[in-house]
Formats: structure tokens, sequence, C-alpha cells
């Protein structure tokens, strides 16, 4: 019972830091997605910009240890359900990955762009364009539609098992389909990447990931349902 108090600790912990960290990172990568991206590293941003690629990093090591932390338990209910939400959730953080690349490799134009010529500085506005664009297309893919799917499958885990409140499981569910439904809007050009409608419809999935980060460091798992879940495996 100490070590699952423990480990529902670590979780909450996972969760914050997860939150915390994509909301610096997409701050401070303002400067190489913007227009004038080719000045990031002449206007002093370089060292901004990298602070945000280790809070992207420190995301993707957030993403995945919630994974490893919470499928053992989640698994005692449906494991194939479980297991799906671990690949989900395993492919979110890839395309994080993708898209720190994509920040990295704008970075690296920028600092090209100061010793180039005229046509070497031509040459490279297409090639940052393309890495802008599969920068957004990534920040589409996980935070949006792998974010809605592992979501919405450990919160129904989450609201069969009983490990936390049910409301609060329920909450999950609705602002997981809300999050992937912001995602397929965005992909057919219904709103924009920043609008406040995609703000606001992201924003709930946070409010439950925090919310859910608080009870599981105050409360950790319901231990009568967790020990009815350890019994229906064993048997």
């Amino acid at each position: 019972m100490m070590q699952d108090r423990r480990n529902a600790r670590i979780l909450g912990i996972f969760y914050i830091l997860a939150a915390v960290t994509s909301i610096i990172a997409v701050v401070l990568y303002g400067p190489v997605l913007s227009e004038h991206w080719q000045g990031a590293v002449a206007n002093g941003s370089e060292t901004k910009v990298l602070i945000g690629v280790l809070n992207d990093l420190l995301l993707v090591v957030t993403a995945v240890g919630t994974a490893v932390m919470l499928f053992p338990y989640v698994r005692h209910w449906n494991e194939h359900i479980a297991l799906g939400y671990l690949c989900f959730r395993f492919m979110e953080a890839v395309f994080i990955a993708i898209g720190v690349v994509s920040i990295l490799g704008l970075l690296q134009l920028s600092s090209y762009n100061e010793t180039a010529n005229l046509t070497g500085k031509t040459n490279l506005e297409p090639i940052g364009l393309l890495l802008q664009t599969i920068y957004r297309w990534t920040a589409m893919l996980g935070p949006n539609f792998m974010l809605g799917i592992n979501t919405s499958l450990y919160s129904y885990l989450l609201y069969r098992t009983g490990y936390v409140p049910k409301p609060l499981a329920i909450f999950g569910i609705a602002t997981a389909v809300m999050v992937f439904i912001a995602g397929l809007l965005q992909m057919f050009g219904v709103i924009g990447t920043y609008s406040t409608v995609k703000g606001l419809m992201a924003l709930p999935v946070g409010v439950y990931e925090m919310s859910l980060a608080v009870w599981l460091i105050a409360k950790g798992f319901n231990k009568e349902n967790l020990a009815k879940s350890r019994v229906k495996t064993a048997s």
C-alpha cells in the first residue's frame, strides 16, 4: 500500500510537469515560429529557444513516465485497452520529439542565415517554412489527436476501476473528446492553430490533468477498488 501511495504521488507529479513544460515550450518557441524566424539567432533568441527544447524533452519524459506508472494499475481491468492507452501515449511522445527536431532545424537554419549570401538566404526560406509546417502538424497530431485518444482510454479505465472519483474520470473522457475534436477542426482548417476557439477547447483537458494530479498526490488510488482489481486479475 505504501508503494501504491508513492507511485500515485509520482504519477501526479508527472502530470503537473507535463502541463507546465508544454506551456513553457510553446511560449519560448515564438522566435522560430514567427514570420521572421531567420533572425532568431541574430536577435539573441537562441538560448530562449533551447530552453524551450529542454522543456519539450522533459515533456517527452513525463509523457512516457505517466504511461509507465499508470499502466500496471489500469491493466487490471482490461489489459487490451490499457495497452492501447500505453501505445497512444508513446505515440504522443514520438510526435512531440519530431516537433523538437523541427525546432532545432529551424534554429540551425537561422544560424546559417547570418553568414549566407542573398541566394543562400532565398534557398533557406522554403526549408524553414517546411520545418515550421512539420512542427505545427506534430503539435496537432501529438497533443491533440494522440492525447485525446489516450486520455479517453485511461479515463475510461479509471472510471471502470474506481481508482479515482467517477465524476473526475467522466470529466476526463469529456475533455479528451473536446481536444480530439479541436485537432480535427484544425486539420480541416475550421479553426487556426493558435485560435481562441482551439484554446478554449483544449484548455479543459489541462484542467483535468491538473485536477487528477492533485487528487493522486493528496489522496492516491482508492485502496478498496485497487484491491478488488488485483483479486479480479489473480482469479
